[in-house]
Parts: structure tokens; C-alpha cells; sequence
């Protein structure tokens, strides 16, 4: 069986974020849920900001890229009873690199004034 992979435009580059640890999650539904922000510095060190909380990291290069798919179905010629399916797949995303946050996560703490 062959199945043609295309690519529309431009492909997004995604990268895999490793952490050490569980996150919790007050409901059971983590779908779309927002964890957190992702920066870089000026040298280019990955930063994870939890909450009040942050993480640093760093960038390592997978040795072998993942790619993104997804399916799309396209039903051609109905032959009787028998129904031909054609299946493509779409690149959406290749994944070349993760970032990698395997030290504690650090409180983000203001200066508060003292009061004198």
C-alpha cells in the first residue's frame, strides 16, 4: 500500500519539552490546558516559566526527527458493495530538537521593601 505524505506551505518546527516530575492538575481534563511560558535567553538557554515557579534548561537535537501527520480520508469511485478509501497523510510539524528541564524548579521571589 502506498500513502502520499504531502506538505501544504510552510511546515511548523515544534520542538519536545522533557521535565523531571509530575505536573498536577486540579481537573482530570488537561486538553488545551495552559502550563506555562516558554523563553529563550540571549545565549540561547531554554527558560520555563510554571506559575511562580522557573525552570532552566537546555536544547539538545534529536538524532532522528519526528514528523507531525494527519490523516485525511478521501473517498473515491464506489465500485457496488465495495468502497475504495484513499488515505493521505499531511505533514503539519517536524520535530527536530527537545528541550530538556532536569533541575527543581526554582520560587520566583520580588524584593520586597522592608518597613522601617
Amino acid at each position: 500500500m502506498i500513502i502520499p505524505i504531502k506538505r501544504d506551505g510552510e511546515v511548523e518546527e515544534w520542538a519536545i519539552i522533557e521535565l523531571q516530575g509530575d505536573l498536577k492538575f486540579d481537573s482530570a481534563d488537561t486538553t488545551n490546558k495552559y502550563i506555562g511560558d516558554v523563553h529563550f535567553s540571549k545565549s540561547g538557554t531554554p527558560i520555563f516559566i510554571i506559575g511562580i515557579h522557573v525552570l532552566h534548561g537546555k536544547e539538545i537535537a534529536l538524532p532522528k526527527p519526528f514528523a507531525v501527520l494527519q490523516k485525511k480520508d478521501n473517498e473515491t469511485d464506489k465500485v457496488a458493495d465495495n468502497s475504495e478509501l484513499q488515505v493521505e497523510y499531511i505533514v503539519k510539524a517536524l520535530v527536530t530538537k527537545k528541550l530538556v528541564f532536569r533541575s527543581r524548579p526554582k520560587p520566583i521571589i520580588k524584593n520586597v521593601p522592608k518597613c522601617n
